[in-house]
């Protein structure tokens, strides 16, 4: 039972860790990533689509995003979806393809992408640290029910804090070099 409890809370850490690092990766760093445009949806004949699906969207250079849809009467669809996402692109249509340039950081919106890379660090570990606590009181649990002893939910707690304290340096690793990242010109 404290083994089903114990590969629970491995397994949600991790997916934890999964979720913080596909919200890192839409963090914009000084590069071009398809995936800073991933989550916005497109207007598909009256249904809210992801723009990966009804475009290819593809790295040109390290500056320049190329985004080509699928069909031509698409093009000023998702074209109005990117200059409505705020993101503080301006798309350049040439035919059907859909060129986004990614102007380059200044100092200061490097540092503001810091602290949001930070922020998304701090929720990843407060996610891990729920997740913790969720196991803890699944052990509390137990023992009220008499099913283990105090030793054995002692152990328990202390092989749950070692693998939080695991996957807190974890998401400490990953906030590091996404700041790397970041600042690097």
């Amino acid at each position: 039972m404290i083994e089903d409890i114990l590969k629970d809370a491995e397994e949600r850490m991790k997916k934890s860790i999964d979720s913080m690092r596909s919200e890192m990766a839409k963090i914009r760093t000084g590069r071009a990533s398809s995936a800073l445009i991933d989550h916005l949806t497109v207007d598909y004949y009256g249904n809210p689509t992801p723009i990966n699906q009804v475009a290819n969207v593809s790295v040109q250079d390290a500056r320049t995003l190329a985004v080509q849809p699928w069909e031509k009467n698409m093009v000023p669809v998702v074209e109005r979806a990117i200059m409505e996402a705020n993101l503080g692109f301006n798309p350049v249509t040439a035919g059907d393809l859909i060129r986004i340039p990614m102007p380059a950081l200044t100092e200061e919106r490097r540092k503001e992408m810091v602290k949001v890379a930070a922020g998304e660090g701090e929720n990843g570990k407060i996610a891990i640290r729920n997740i913790r606590r969720d196991a803890n009181s699944d052990f509390k649990a137990l023992l009220k029910d008499k099913e283990i002893s105090e030793d054995d939910e002692k152990r328990a707690e202390d092989r749950v804090q070692q693998l939080t304290d695991k996957f807190v340096a974890s998401v400490d690793e990953i906030v590091k070099e996404k700041e790397v990242e970041i600042l690097k010109v």
